[in-house]
């Protein structure tokens, strides 16, 4: 060996030695591509795929975040390519179906990823949080900018996504959201900004963070869901109609009303505390004789609504159900399996608080 050749080794060993110090080591997949995990994005659309007069593929998709093979082996399929609003309940139920015969049946695949738009991404993370009952991560993510912009957050959320789906440390936790290089719970994520690239936060904090040399968790989930679930959507063709209303001032209750005559099975109200307005009383005491659940969940973005006969309850029409600290729109999705598996009032406020 010539002394260039061994003073550029040497200069090789000392610079390896601090970046591993310094945790700045090689991505994992400098490992052969065949010891990669394996995973499957399920694509459906939304801001991330949506590029000027056309809508990305999942394949282009992929192809926008090169690096990604870096990290998992990723196989493609295109679910749906529109919108997230224009999703319907129907495909929802399909979706999990779909995602969890993935997760099922395929022993190699470590975790799936849904694209979606952010607009509905919290409800759908929520729903398959609730309805994939596996311990595989099913990573949710969007994009708060189209492919398309000066700042596409698409390629880095996609990226991180991944990461989160292809680590072992995911198990267990359920579905998650990854937006921004953060790891969130979909019980609790909120999107709380329109346009902001760090629109997604979590009430109680993020659950870990996806950084330069690994994907970094701070704490679990608390309440049941994944492979803790008992709602099974197999053989469900259809979800009840569960409506959410707004309590304010002299709100009418004709709305809550009308809700129930045309077939709604649920309500949540959207109260701060647990009120309502007077004419919202006598309605929801209507809705209740219908049999129709009646559940109040807060709007104020902190704190419970507790249960009958607990202290500090507040609203005060008798058979009202309380939806602890979820929001108004995760009391509903909740609300709508649990009333497709039980009508009966003591066990649905079981499961709110469970969930």
């Amino acid at each position: 060996m010539n002394k260039g050749t061994g003073r550029r080794l040497l200069l090789r060993l000392l610079l390896t030695g601090l970046a591993s110090g310094l945790g700045l080591t090689a991505a994992p997949a400098d490992a052969p591509a065949q010891q990669l995990p394996r995973v499957r994005l399920v694509a459906t659309g939304g801001t991330i795929a949506n590029r000027a007069g056309s809508r990305l593929s999942p394949t282009e998709l992929i192809r926008l975040a090169p690096s990604i093979d870096r990290y998992a082996r990723v196989d493609v399929e295109a679910f749906t390519n529109v919108a997230s609003g224009q999703l319907s309940l129907e495909q929802w139920l399909q979706l999990a179906r779909r995602v969890s015969s993935i997760v099922a049946d395929d022993a190699d695949c470590a975790g799936v990823v849904v694209t979606s738009g952010t607009d509905t991404l919290e409800e759908l993370a929520y729903f398959l949080h609730l309805t994939v009952r596996s311990d595989k991560p099913v990573v949710v993510v969007g994009s708060m900018r189209p492919p398309d912009a000066i700042v596409f957050d698409g390629a880095a959320n996609l990226l991180a996504a991944v990461r989160v789906a292809a680590s072992a440390d995911s198990r267990g936790r359920g579905a998650l959201v990854v937006m921004n290089e953060e790891i969130h719970g979909a019980r609790d994520v909120t999107k709380a900004d329109t346009q902001r690239l760090d629109a997604f936060q979590s009430r109680g904090g993020r659950l870990g963070v996806v950084d330069a040399d690994r994907v970094a968790y701070e704490r679990r989930p608390e309440k049941r869901g994944g492979g803790q679930s008992e709602f099974d959507v197999e053989a469900l063709k259809d979800l009840p109609r569960v409506d959410v209303l707004l309590t304010y001032q002299g709100a009418p209750g004709d709305l809550i009303r009308t809700a129930v005559d045309n077939g709604a099975a649920g309500i949540v109200l959207a109260t701060a505390a647990g009120g309502t307005s007077g004419s919202q009383l006598d309605a929801v005491r209507y809705a209740i004789s219908r049999r129709a659940v009646v559940v109040s969940a807060s709007r104020t973005g902190g704190g419970r609504i507790v249960a009958s006969g607990e202290p500090g309850r507040v609203v005060a029409a008798s058979g009202t159900l309380a939806a602890d600290d979820l929001t108004p729109i995760k009391a509903r999705i909740l609300l709508m399996l649990a009333l497709a598996r039980n009508t009966d009032p003591r066990d649905i406020q079981r499961m709110l608080r469970e969930y």
